[in-house]
């Protein structure tokens, strides 16, 4: 199954970035965007793929240890970027060094229970609102929409392990759909490893 780790933000703070997606989605070029569904918004910490049944109990087991030396921290959504000319997104502020903590140790906890992951590449935390259909998107009017939006501050509290589905009809604007296949309370004790 198509694995990751993520932090979901709250329905309160998805609901109050939707209304500035709205108005994003009325701007000149929005169809050269492939919009990512709402209900599938997350903050990615570490995306692992493919990963075999077999290496699931023990990839539990490491991502609640992770969880559980994790304390809950404050987040909140604002502004936006990009990735080159690809990818639109929203920004993260509030205590990021715990974030990039909880992603480090997420990947670790993948690592070590035998999933394969790519290169280690430094944490940018974010959340994909689209993508670009080809390269001719110009970015600029949608990064202005975003400049100014500064989300409300909500508490981090939960590590996430989200199943990916990919679209299979070929339907154009079908989204990939996303399940929690497990979830654990970030509780900020103890000294074990990930």
């Amino acid at each position: 199954m198509r694995l990751f780790a993520a932090v979901l933000p709250p329905p309160e703070g998805l609901t109050e970035l939707g209304h500035v997606v709205d108005r994003l989605h009325r701007l000149p070029g929005a169809d050269g965007l492939r919009w990512t569904s709402r209900p599938g918004w997350h903050l990615t910490l570490a995306f692992m793929g493919e990963v075999d049944e077999e290496l699931l109990p023990e990839l539990r087991v490491r991502l609640a240890r992770a969880a559980h030396r994790t304390p809950p921290f404050p987040l909140r959504l604002h502004g936006g970027g990009h990735f080159g000319r690809r990818a639109l997104w929203t920004g993260v502020a509030g205590d990021l060094d715990e974030l990039r903590l909880l992603a480090e140790r997420a990947d670790a906890a993948a690592r070590r229970s035998g999933v394969p992951m790519e290169e280690h590449r430094r944490y940018q935390a974010h959340l994909t609102l689209g993508r670009a259909r080809g390269e001719g998107v110009d970015l600029h009017p949608f990064l202005d929409g975003l400049g100014g939006f500064e989300g409300i501050r909500w508490q981090a509290e939960e590590l996430a392990l989200v199943r990916s589905s990919l679209p299979v009809s070929g339907v154009r604007g079908e989204q990939p759909r996303y399940e929690t296949v497990g979830a654990w309370p970030l509780e900020g004790s103890g000294a074990q490893s990930g």
